[in-house]
């Protein structure tokens, strides 16, 4: 019986084929949609199911583009789909492709990072929109996706991104304040990565017409530099303790390891970040690094902040401000910044490094105060 209705199937099949050689383009469409469906019937036998296969591989040479779409349209969605078939619609025009490569559980994660190196932008697009995207998938989408891809993959809370993607992502897209503004959002963003885009905003921030009718250059670099070292002390108090050493490697490389971020990081408390900058500056093990911070004499201390290149002036304020940072715990009217400020000579020159630094301290215990001054004033609220 089973071998009469194969034969039989077959027969249909055949007359089929002979068909389709000169029926019109949309009642081939239609039959092809048919076709498709009756494909995915689960009665159907091994035979039978053979028969279909070979006669869909047929129209996918049919040069009507709507007998292709048809085929898409019913196969697309299901996972008993034949990948051979699959494979080729997503290879076709875009409006064909489109359909599997957007929703096709077929394409597996091989099949979709092929589709990505060398599909067009369309294709790029269609994969970071999908349902579930993995993190391979969206490693190729890092590497070869434009923008409007970018932006796809960042928005699909169902993508897997990695933090290395995360990362490529930052840095050929960071000049992007769409991008920018959604990778800040990523927990796992790399604190390298975060810094870069700290640079990108303070960039845009100095080329903004705007912000160059309202302030002078030298006004406008100081507040694009202090902008940017009290976001770079933000991202240093998230960054997990084994990133510290690369984000350290990563400002040194770009020059922005400078004393006024050195004492800003002291000032507001980054320890971690400024005990790993001694230790990349100087040269010396951690542990040594560490004792001499922590217990060394003024002497020595004095002398491992100039082995890490600072000039003599300037190491006697850091001396000082190690010396405060080992004393008691400060009280509400008696800050850091307050009590090193009254540790430190300033110098009869306004314009040397050592009294922008010390004027960089000051600015640092104005905002210090504030916010003691805020929440002092929130506590109370509170207690009445």
């Amino acid at each position: 019986m089973t071998l009469f209705v194969s034969r039989g199937f077959a027969v249909i099949i055949q007359a089929f084929l002979r068909w389709i050689e000169t029926a019109r383009p949309g009642d081939r469409a239609k039959a092809a949609g048919a076709l498709a469906r009756a494909y995915l019937r689960s009665d159907l036998d091994d035979e039978q199911r053979q028969a279909t296969l070979l006669a869909m591989c047929h129209l996918l040479s049919d040069p009507a583009p709507q007998v292709r779409l048809a085929l898409a349209q019913a196969l697309a969605d299901s996972p008993q789909a034949p990948r051979s078939v699959i494979l080729t619609l997503a290879e076709d025009q875009p409006e064909i492709a489109c359909t599997v490569i957007a929703q096709s559980p077929v394409l597996i994660e091989s099949d979709l990072v092929d589709l990505a190196a060398t599909g067009g932008l369309i294709t790029c697009g269609l994969i970071a929109a999908r349902s579930h995207v993995s993190r391979a998938t969206s490693a190729a989408l890092a590497e070869v996706g434009d923008e409007g891809t970018i932006l796809l993959l960042l928005e699909n809370a169902n993508a897997e991104i990695s933090r290395r993607s995360l990362s490529r992502i930052a840095y050929r897209f960071g000049d992007c304040p769409l991008i920018r503004r959604l990778l800040l959002q990523f927990q796992d963003l790399p604190g390298e990565a975060r810094q870069h885009l700290v640079e990108q905003v303070s960039a845009a921030l100095a080329s903004s017409q705007l912000v160059q009718m309202v302030l002078p250059p030298s006004r406008l670099e100081r507040v694009t530099s202090e902008a940017c070292e009290t976001a770079l002390m933000e991202i240093a108090e998230k960054v997990p303790p084994a990133e510290v050493g690369t984000l350290i490697e990563q400002l040194r490389a770009n020059g922005k390891l400078t004393p006024a971020l050195l004492m800003h990081a002291l000032c507001s408390g980054r320890i971690t970040f400024f005990f790993a900058a001694m230790v990349a500056l100087s040269g010396l093990e951690q542990r040594r690094v560490r004792a001499l911070l922590a217990s060394g004499r003024m002497h020595a201390v004095r002398a491992l902040f100039e082995s890490a290149g600072l000039p003599r002036d300037i190491a006697m304020v850091f001396v000082e401000a190690t010396l405060v940072w080992r004393s008691e715990e400060l009280t509400i009217a008696d800050t850091f910044c307050t009590r090193l400020l009254a540790s430190c000579r300033r110098p009869a020159d306004a314009e040397a490094p050592v009294s922008q630094l010390l004027n960089l301290i000051e600015k640092l215990q104005r905002n210090q105060m504030r916010t003691l001054a805020r929440t002092y004033a929130e506590d109370a609220l509170l207690a009445a």
